[in-house]
């Protein structure tokens, strides 16, 4: 029995969704990410698509703890936008996406409550066109051993099922992994066993 959740739900591919008010119309898109720094490019590739758009309001949250958030009004009231798309995250529990909502203005205002609802509405539809999956967390660690040491290492990774990300075989050698939360005590108790092996952490995905 599992101590704690050692999964999280995204999205598998980009998505969208529009909701319309009052002549208004509220693009939403929605991108798997793995860190802020991809939205940057997104956000700028749409405002390049839409040049007729007014607002590019936006919502991230990221890490398999779901605890990082950023969000983006980009011009409306404060509160309006940004908040909202988060809420349609959090609604549907899933991390590592971001959801950018493209409003072109229709001439007439909507108030608090109508932005509230429409850039919530687009999010939501954007979250449910998706294909909604369940991922593990996982960390990274390096290894690196003699080449004496390799058969052992290799057989621990076949017998756990790990996943390489990279190894270099040479008189030192060193291999990447992928390791399950839920394995990890496991993994690193076996692999400590293992002769002149140094094991470093490197991040969690």
């Amino acid at each position: 029995m599992m101590l704690f959740n050692d999964t999280y739900k995204t999205i598998s591919a980009p998505s969208s969704g529009l909701f319309k008010d009052k002549g208004s119309k509220f693009i939403a898109f929605a991108y798997p990410i793995s860190s802020d720094e991809e939205v940057k490019s997104i956000v700028q590739k749409l405002r390049t698509a839409h040049t007729k758009a007014r607002h590019f309001c936006w919502a991230l949250r990221i890490s398999p703890d779901r605890s990082l958030f950023r969000i983006q009004d980009d011009g409306e009231p404060s509160g309006t936008a940004g908040r909202p798309i988060l809420n349609a995250m959090l609604s549907a529990d899933v991390t590592n996406l971001l959801i950018v909502v493209v409003r072109y203005f229709g001439g007439t205002l909507l108030g608090v409550p109508g932005l509230l609802n429409a850039y919530k509405s687009a999010a939501v539809d954007a979250l449910k066109e998706a294909s909604i999956i369940e991922k593990t967390i996982n960390d990274i660690y390096k290894a690196e051993f003699d080449y004496l040491s390799m058969n052992d290492v290799m057989r621990l990774i076949k017998e756990e099922q790990l996943t390489i990300l990279e190894q270099n075989f040479d008189n030192t050698c060193s291999i990447k992994l992928e390791i399950r939360k839920a394995q990890l005590n496991t993994v690193l108790g076996k692999l400590d066993k293992i002769d002149g092996i140094k094991i470093k952490y490197l991040c969690t995905i």
